[in-house]
């Protein structure tokens, strides 16, 4: 399952030259025989340039999409080149390489079709700001409830899926910073997620793009977005019955 070259790393980077080298030595020390897809969303640096020389296919977007774009985009080069399975990993060296076996070993255990690397299923596990912790654990309470399962680590971008949902993905994902309402919408058309714990780290250069009161914004944003997509009809064109038979 992970040593044939059917599990493609796609790493969406935007302006992640300081990391992106480093991070893609980590990855080919830890997970040697996976393939790495870097999609360069539209970079003003000169992170195609350093995918380049690490060897990694490059995916270069004409112009900056956003992380929802960027990870369709990925996930779509993914279903379209016959790979099995896709791990996404930050561009920024959040998600240490050094834990991809864990989602692996999710993967082949659990049988479902995402599994989602989570800072919160460990005794000691990751730290943020007090508000953003808080915002962090609500919208985790509103999408167990959406998902009638347990979500522990909603904006989690530490992830593997299987041929299907990369089917399903591939042909929709939301945009902005997607990870909830994907989580929300697969759930709805028939797909199956489980969190296995996994250790993050601080982002090896840069910052993030959610700070301050971006938090409360991306927060009521996404909050807003899971209730009206609950009023949106199931598309089953795109259930998980409909596509198995697809790949």
């Amino acid at each position: 399952m992970s040593s044939n070259g059917d599990t493609l790393v796609i790493l969406p980077a935007f302006n992640e030259q300081e990391s992106l080298g480093e991070l893609l030595r980590d990855i080919r020390q830890n997970v040697p025989d996976y393939p790495v897809l870097v999609v360069n969303d539209g970079s003003t640096d000169r992170t195609g340039e350093v995918a380049g020389k690490e060897n990694a296919a490059v995916l270069n977007l004409p112009c900056n999409l956003g992380v929802g774009g960027a990870v369709q985009a990925g996930f779509r080069y993914a279903f379209e080149r016959g790979f099995a399975y896709a791990i996404r990993c930050d561009g920024d060296g959040q998600h240490p390489p050094s834990e991809i076996p864990r989602l692996v070993q999710g993967m082949r255990e659990k049988n479902v079709d995402l599994v989602i690397g989570s800072r919160f299923l460990q005794e000691e596990g990751y730290t943020s700001t007090p508000f953003r912790q808080c915002a962090i654990t609500a919208l985790g309470w509103l999408l167990s409830v959406i998902c009638r399962r347990r979500v522990t680590d909603p904006t989690s971008g530490f992830q593997m899926l299987n041929r299907v949902l990369l089917c399903f993905f591939s042909r929709s994902y939301p945009t902005d910073y997607p990870e909830p309402e994907a989580l929300a919408l697969m759930r709805r058309q028939g797909y199956d997620y489980a969190e296995v714990p996994t250790r993050f780290r601080e982002r090896i250069a840069g910052h993030s793009s959610i700070n301050g009161w971006g938090t409360a914004y991306y927060a009521l944003k996404v909050f807003l977005a899971l209730l009206v997509d609950r009023a949106r009809p199931v598309d089953p064109e795109l259930s998980r019955e409909r596509l198995i038979g697809e790949v």
